[in-house]
């Protein structure tokens, strides 16, 4: 996730700290939305939209992310397409030095612009990078409003944005201005588009550098990015602060065709476009990881992160299939290729590589290590999620 999701209360990773400008606290009001009947998703009819997406590349694969245009007269951009969140968020001229690598929104120059006067303190973690989440070491200041939003030429008057008038200097390095999410329980932009009877489902191509060409696919898929047919899976429905997350329910983790009875057990996997890694609560990181190499190990100056010898990486396999159930009850695997083990070497020791996963006790999550080799398809209408291998790959 690029970041995580804001609703009335906290949210997934998200620590509110407090209510700036308030004598008491407050809250904006952006809460889950109740899903419309099929029927009036199927009013109206829509041409599959594609976006195209950039690869945010520092020696992995990191984040992918594309356009969007924000008020009147349209403002473009750069976001992460999130599907680990729901809101949009991202950075303003009143922002400052801390945004200053950004592309900003300034909402003086909007004339669809409402600004709805509050303003909060976050405390957050990110799976934006190789990094792990700990500690809700980044903070940021919101404020609300609302304006409206266009993607691929599709417009959403009157949504909710948050602007961000403070970050972290470290986010200031990334080169877009924010997020889009898009949870399975849709607000804001892609909340209007089923307001307008348009069929919500959305579909991505998330291919790595070498391969490019990467695209969001707005209002259906685009059958040229994938070989094969698409198989579906249910997912499982989330509740309170988990509403939004798109998870399936997986029966086991395979490593290299092998697994144990930790590992072959049912666990629930978040499916986050908005992160680069993997993440496993700590017994699942280090049982997968014990049957890779028993050299693998934790790196303790970057807390959660594991790794070994760059020159020992090219040798050891490491396939990693994690298998789920269709909705026609038959199990199938995902797979991410023995490729995907190293994200690097580590800053403190470029001898030693950081290995995919990190552990983060509590959390079951797939990112960018796994979409990478999948066309995804996020289907809102019918609450699943298809997979098909990509093209190219």
């Amino acid at each position: 996730m690029a970041f995580t999701g804001l609703a009335t209360a906290v949210c997934f990773l998200y620590t509110i700290s407090g209510v700036v400008g308030e004598a008491a606290p407050q809250t904006i009001t952006l809460s889950s939305r109740a899903r419309p009947s099929g029927s009036l998703l199927k009013r109206r009819t829509l041409s599959p939209i594609n976006v195209p997406l950039k690869d945010y590349y520092l020696g992995t694969d990191l984040q992918w992310f594309g356009n969007i245009s924000v008020g009147t007269p349209p403002q473009v951009l750069p976001v992460v397409f999130d599907t680990g969140s729901s809101t949009l968020e991202f950075t303003s001229t009143a922002c400052g030095l801390e945004c200053s690598n950004q592309v900003l929104f300034d909402p003086s120059k909007s004339k669809t612009f409402l600004d709805g006067g509050q303003s909060i303190n976050v405390s957050f973690v990110t799976g934006g990078g190789v990094e792990p989440m700990v500690n809700h070491n980044l903070n940021m200041t919101l404020t609300n409003g609302r304006d409206t939003v266009s993607i691929g030429g599709l417009s959403a008057p009157e949504t909710d944005v948050l602007l961000i008038t403070h970050q972290s200097p470290k986010l200031n390095l990334d080169p877009y201005s924010g997020i889009q999410g898009l949870g399975a329980n849709p607000q804001g932009f892609f909340g209007s588009l089923i307001k307008q009877g348009f069929p919500v489902i959305f579909s991505f191509y998330m291919s790595p550098k070498l391969v490019g060409n990467a695209e969001l696919t707005i209002g259906g898929i685009n059958k040229r990015k994938y070989t094969g047919t698409p198989v579906y899976a249910p997912i499982h429905p989330g509740v309170g602060d988990l509403i939004d997350i798109w998870q399936l329910d997986s029966p086991g983790i395979f490593v290299n065709g092998n697994t144990t009875s930790l590992l072959n057990s049912n666990r629930t996997i978040i499916f986050d476009s908005g992160t680069s890694n993997v993440y496993f609560s700590t017994n699942i990181t280090e049982a997968i990881y014990a049957l890779i190499s028993p050299d693998i190990k934790p790196n303790a100056a970057v807390p959660g992160t594991y790794g070994i010898a760059c020159d020992r990486i090219p040798s050891l396999p490491a396939k990693i299939d994690l298998t789920f159930t269709s909705e026609k009850g038959v199990p199938f695997n995902l797979t991410i290729p023995s490729n995907e083990l190293s994200v690097g070497p580590f800053a403190n020791n470029p001898t030693k590589c950081q290995t995919l996963i990190n552990a983060l006790d509590g959390l079951e999550l797939v990112g960018g290590s796994l979409f990478k080799y999948y066309y995804s398809i996020f289907d809102v209408e019918k609450q699943r999620i298809g997979f098909a291998r990509a093209k190219g790959v």
